[in-house]
């Protein structure tokens, strides 16, 4: 699943394959932006900001969002693509590479000085050098929604999804429907940054240390199988912001309080 560190390392191989070179080739596959022609401009820099992508070349910014299906791959031009042409959004190309977005999101050409529109509602993100956790703290501490809603709200704190809340709530013990302004908030933010940057340079995510298969989670779709520290049986339900927006959710009966 995208989530922050997926979003960086993405940024970091995009930047790798990029920065520095120009574009031979841009084909943007969205209504809005088709028209769009970045061919002869050279990428600056690839850069992650919470789930979002930016790509800044020439005097644009190409922005983009993984979402739950989204992935960017980079290839030896004129390499087999790995998935179905037709769920290519974006295809860059530069003498030496093709960078092929599949399923994006959100795809939008802005100019670069015009991008902080995209990223202004974004909170505090654990994986910039800006980060600010004292901030991140303050916005759970006045929030009153359940803590596994509010910690997934970007506004909130950049760059958690649904995996890391689940995760982080079981290290901390916390019940995931307990208020958010009833918790440490302090705390928690620590440590769901501390998740983030210790899988941000990982090949495999792992919340329990252990990366071999089946070993990796605490409670995220263990529904019905053994806690790893108690013994007694997972749990799982749904809950989220409004019907539209529940998502899956798994916790310890014993371990969360």
């Amino acid at each position: 699943m995208p989530e922050g560190d997926t979003v960086w390392q993405t940024a970091r191989r995009l930047h790798q394959a990029l920065a520095g070179r120009e574009l031979t080739r841009c084909d943007i596959r969205v209504p809005r932006a088709a028209t769009v022609d970045l061919s002869g401009t050279t990428v600056r820099e690839v850069v992650p900001r919470g789930k979002h992508l930016l790509l800044r070349t020439g005097g644009y910014t190409l922005h983009s969002h993984l979402k739950m299906e989204g992935v960017w791959v980079v290839l030896p031009t004129g390499g087999r693509w790995p998935r179905p042409a037709h769920t290519a959004r974006v295809v860059l190309s530069t003498a030496s590479c093709d960078a092929v977005g599949f399923d994006l999101a959100e795809v939008a050409v802005v100019p670069t000085r015009d991008e902080a529109s995209l990223v202004a509602p974004l909170g505090p993100d654990p994986l910039q050098p800006d980060w600010d956790p004292a901030e991140a703290a303050r916005r759970l501490a006045a929030d009153p929604r359940p803590v596994h809603v509010a910690l997934q709200d970007q506004r909130i704190m950049a760059g958690l999804g649904n995996e890391y809340v689940n995760e982080v709530l079981f290290v901390r013990g916390i019940l995931p429907t307990t208020p958010a302004d009833t918790v440490d908030a302090a705390g928690l933010v620590d440590t769901a940054a501390r998740m983030l940057r210790a899988n941000r340079d990982r090949v495999v995510r792992t919340f329990t240390g252990d990366t071999r298969r089946g070993h990796s989670r605490w409670v995220y779709r263990r529904e019905g199988q053994p806690c790893r520290r108690c013994g007694a049986l997972i749990r799982g339900g749904s809950l989220g912001a409004d019907p539209t927006r529940e998502r899956i959710v798994f916790w310890c009966p014993d371990c969360q309080r």
